[in-house]
């Protein structure tokens, strides 16, 4: 069933709500921009029982052993992490890139900069950990960059997404059989991209259930076919967020990421995750439902009627 086009009115509202935003954060000094989003992140933990409940309930799946008010602790500070996100864009998309480089400290660079150096292609896995827009505006500035790029519904955001993703170089091609021909001769002529392996495809021939924290859920195999297909040196990667500004991580993937067993790859790829996530948990994106499996119904998390959250107890409703 085709889906709705949103109205014109709202598309409007939500590109002038942004545009205020991302004006009046790139006025403001990095602390209290991030302040500024914290307080957002805060309230949407508040009100948004969705958010609360799915980030409450990732966390029980993936640290069972935790007592239920760090759970709930935690999942607030993911939320408020969004927020600050959200807030830092304003500035990083606006600002000449070299007062964002005088913010950005970078560990392990040579994980990238050796490959490439040498002619082979790369591919960086960036969960939703930090600040994952950064880290793309990062890599763009390190060799020739050809990422995907998922079209927002709202036209005019969309524009505005687009471009300013762009801001630093590199090119954004879409998730098309076509876009990804073009990711996969670039990174085989040496180039570099930037995947988010913890997205979870509607497709579900896209992946298979693998390990995460313990958990089976479905995981994309996309980063696994690129890394076969192209012969990339794989990557880990995240831009994590510091009192003073970010600090880029990178490190290299697991040996089993480039396993021809798609099973053992895809289990590689999410330890990979757990363990950039380890000890920077409050800065990872736990409100979405990463634990899904397919197909459909064979267990579903978040259905609350049948799996009842063990915090109930401590969730305003």
């Amino acid at each position: 069933m085709p889906v709705s086009p949103k109205p014109l009115w709202l598309e409007w509202i939500v590109i002038l709500l942004i545009r205020l935003m991302i004006v009046v954060t790139r006025l403001m000094p990095l602390g209290w921009a991030r302040a500024l989003g914290r307080a957002v992140g805060a309230g949407l933990y508040h009100f948004n029982g969705r958010m609360r409940r799915v980030a409450i309930r990732n966390l029980e799946l993936a640290y069972p052993e935790w007592t239920p008010n760090r759970r709930r602790v935690t999942a607030r500070q993911s939320v408020q992490s969004t927020g600050e996100l959200m807030a830092e864009m304003g500035r990083m998309w606006t600002q000449p890139w070299v007062q964002t480089t005088a913010l950005l400290e970078v560990d392990g660079l040579g994980c990238v900069t050796e490959p490439l150096a040498s002619g082979q292609g790369v591919i960086v896995l960036g969960p939703h950990l930090g600040n994952w827009e950064l880290l793309g505006m990062h890599l763009a500035t390190l060799g020739n960059l050809v990422a995907l790029y998922e079209p927002i519904p709202l036209k005019k955001l969309d524009e505005l997404v687009h471009r300013c993703r762009q801001c630093t170089g590199g090119k954004l091609v879409p998730t098309t059989p076509r876009g990804i021909a073009e990711l996969v001769r670039s990174v085989r002529a040496g180039g570099i991209t930037g995947i988010l392996p913890d997205q979870v495809p509607n497709d579900g021939n896209a992946g298979l259930n693998a390990p995460f924290f313990g958990v089976e859920c479905f995981t994309a195999a996309l980063a696994s076919n690129l890394i076969r297909k192209s012969g990339a040196a794989p990557v880990m990667g995240t831009v994590l967020r510091t009192e003073k500004g970010f600090r880029a991580v990178y490190r290299p993937a697991e040996p089993g990421v480039q396993s021809d067993d798609t099973f053992e790859a895809l289990s590689a790829i999410n330890l990979g995750v757990e363990k950039l996530i380890a000890g920077n948990e409050r800065q990872y994106q736990w409100q979405y439902k990463r634990f899904r499996c397919r197909p459909k119904g064979l267990v579903d998390y978040y259905d609350w009627s049948i799996m009842p959250l063990q915090d109930e107890a401590g969730l305003k409703r």
